[in-house]
């Protein structure tokens, strides 16, 4: 996903441009320190207080220069009004974090508030036209029959989450003048996988199949994750 990132940002900024990028929902850290590693200024916001203190830690292990690129806010992604003026932020990250909000609207339109003109908007998300495929690929055939009238699924903590659909998202975007620019399928074919699964010896050729695959039509409509970018009008 990084790969499909960087993509997007290459070909909407010019070659050197520091970004103002605010990632919520940055969980340990590892994109904000990557993107203040490629040059750009990182603003993180985490709720939860281990997650922060891992990014902390994580940030401080860095040389100076890329320390202080990235600032780290303890809050709630949906109070980004609070914290950041209208138009702070060339490019917006909002991974892993739509499941976890009941109503994601209020959310996504507070994020496009603080998106500059032309800026990008990056989202990540439980793809709810394709919840079928992992109880399905696993013989769960009840769950998977369940799984096509509904938006919500219990995911690998236990949790009781929710999904979103390609085009109520779309539509969201729409309403909220960031229209959809790109979008991707992320795990494809790996979303079966263990977690403490042993790193393939062709790992390469394993990345460069899913990278291909969520590029791909019809592969990527069936892919556990969406990777959508919408550009700031």
């Amino acid at each position: 996903m990084a790969r499909q990132l960087d993509e997007q940002i290459a070909g909407r900024f010019p070659v050197g441009q520091r970004l103002r990028v605010l990632d919520v929902g940055m969980g340990q850290g590892t994109q904000a320190v990557r993107l203040a590693r490629l040059g750009h200024h990182v603003t993180g916001v985490e709720q939860d207080a281990t997650m922060i203190a891992a990014a902390r830690d994580a940030v401080a292990r860095e040389p100076e220069g890329i320390r202080e690129r990235v600032r780290l806010v303890q809050g709630d992604g949906r109070d980004t009004g609070v914290h950041f003026l209208p138009g702070s932020f060339d490019v917006v990250l909002c991974h892993g974090v739509l499941m976890y909000v009941e109503e994601p609207d209020p959310l996504v339109a507070g994020l496009a508030r603080v998106l500059a003109p032309g800026g990008l908007l990056s989202l990540l998300v439980r793809n709810g036209d394709a919840l079928a495929m992992r109880p399905g690929l696993s013989g769960d055939w009840s769950s998977a029959l369940a799984a096509f009238d509904t938006t919500a699924y219990r995911n690998r903590l236990g949790l009781d989450v929710r999904a979103d659909r390609l085009a109520a998202l779309t539509a969201t975007l729409d309403g909220i003048a960031a229209p959809l620019h790109a979008w991707y399928g992320v795990r494809v074919f790996t979303d079966t996988a263990a977690d403490d699964a042993a790193v393939p010896d062709d790992l390469e050729t394993l990345l460069a199949v899913e990278e291909r695959a969520g590029r791909t039509d019809p592969y990527r409509g069936v892919a556990a994750l969406l990777h959508l970018c919408g550009v700031r009008g």
